[in-house]
């Protein structure tokens, strides 16, 4: 198993997300729904607008979960970690409402019982969540690797002086390509998944992984959200989505019943001869990138991603790659970008616009959703 450096710059980020710019609020915490003799102080975030969790800090610290970033196979693309990551806190939200639940992220997966799941079933490790090895090794033939990451959020509701677990989320990544190699450092081959397959197996290792859960006593009675993940493969530009969801409740060993989701992510311009999700958004960003090329000819690309939600466009976000550097130059740039991203570029939605250089991030210009005007920032390095 490998634990990738880059979750803890996603968690980071995904922490300050979460918290907002709201008040902290001392408490204490029981990691039970019985009344803990040994609770910890803690304090809470308070989310701005109730769109969002607040968030249960420890110690002053924010805490991270020990299963993060860890990982079955060789699928390095950074994006699946991402959307991996906050996916399942919008998917959440269809369960455990922003306004009753407090968040934290997963704790009552060990570490090592995560490694253990999502490595292959085998004489010692009965705990494997991944076939076992058949000796195989052609692509056609062998048994893949479906599972490829599991990620745990943890919901509170208060108590009292206390917080008591009342909710939690598992987010299950399968894989749509199995990476591997037949020798050590050897070639790269590839097996692929169909999505018959990688629907069956996730609700498969789903109902397991609900049946261990619930001989946790922490675990034993709540409600246990399981999220089935599409990761995309090693080149795509884009991370993976979300497809399908239950929830066991009443202290049930298996998912009752499964809904679909509908969420879809793109790089624009399309690549590879995509089809285009949307034709009128695919081309309000073709507008908007020959406009400012057209103004600012050093740049050395401009990179789109819309992301879907239910067929509609519910996020983009632009990187703007430059070739400049003086600071008269990325203000008037940044300002420039500001005014066509108002003239071209859809509304209603979340959008965020990076400009940056080999240098590192120089501005960003950003627009919240139901908002109407841009806020931009441009980074001095002194």
């Amino acid at each position: 198993m490998k634990k990738k450096l880059l979750s803890a710059v996603v968690l980071s980020l995904v922490a300050i997300t979460i918290a907002g710019c709201g008040n902290l609020q001392k408490s204490s915490l029981s990691s039970g729904n019985g009344s803990s003799k040994k609770e910890k102080v803690v304090q809470t975030t308070s989310s701005n607008d109730g769109s969002s969790y607040n968030t249960l800090l420890q110690g002053k610290q924010y805490q991270v979960s020990p299963i993060n970033g860890l990982t079955s196979g060789d699928n390095d693309n950074q994006f699946n970690l991402q959307s991996f990551d906050a996916g399942l806190l919008e998917v959440s939200k269809k369960e455990f409402a922003t306004k009753e639940y407090t968040f934290q992220e997963g704790n009552v997966i060990k570490s090592n019982v995560a490694q253990n799941w999502l490595a292959r079933k085998s004489d010692s490790n009965k705990e494997g969540l991944n076939p076992a090895d058949n000796g195989k090794t052609e692509p056609k033939e062998r048994n893949p690797l479906y599972l490829s990451q599991i990620i745990e959020d943890d919901f509170y509701k208060e108590s009292g002086n206390s917080y008591q677990l009342s909710g939690i989320s598992i987010g299950l990544s399968m894989n749509e390509v199995d990476y591997y190699t037949k020798v050590k450092y050897g070639a790269t081959f590839e097996t692929k998944i169909s999505e018959a397959d990688r629907v069956a197996e996730g609700k498969k290792m789903a109902d397991e992984i609900v049946k261990r859960l619930r001989k946790m006593k922490k675990t034993k009675d709540i409600p246990i959200m399981v999220a089935l993940y599409k990761a995309e493969t090693k080149d795509s530009l884009v991370g993976g989505n979300y497809f399908m969801y239950g929830v066991s409740k009443n202290g049930t060993s298996n998912i009752g019943s499964w809904s679909n989701l509908n969420n879809q992510s793109q790089v624009l311009p399309v690549v590879n001869n995509a089809k285009v999700v949307n034709t009128a958004d695919s081309d309000a960003f073709s507008s908007f990138k020959s406009h400012i090329q057209n103004y600012f000819p050093k740049l050395s690309g401009v990179i789109g991603k819309a992301h879907y939600a239910d067929g509609n466009l519910d996020s983009m976000s632009i990187t703007i790659t430059t070739q400049f550097y003086g600071a008269a130059e990325v203000k008037s740039f940044t300002q420039y970008v500001s005014n066509a991203a108002s003239s071209y570029l859809p509304g209603g939605v979340d959008l965020e616009i990076k400009i940056q250089s080999t240098n590192g991030l120089q501005a960003f210009v950003a627009r919240e959703k139901g908002q109407k005007d841009f806020y931009s920032h441009v980074f001095n390095d002194y």
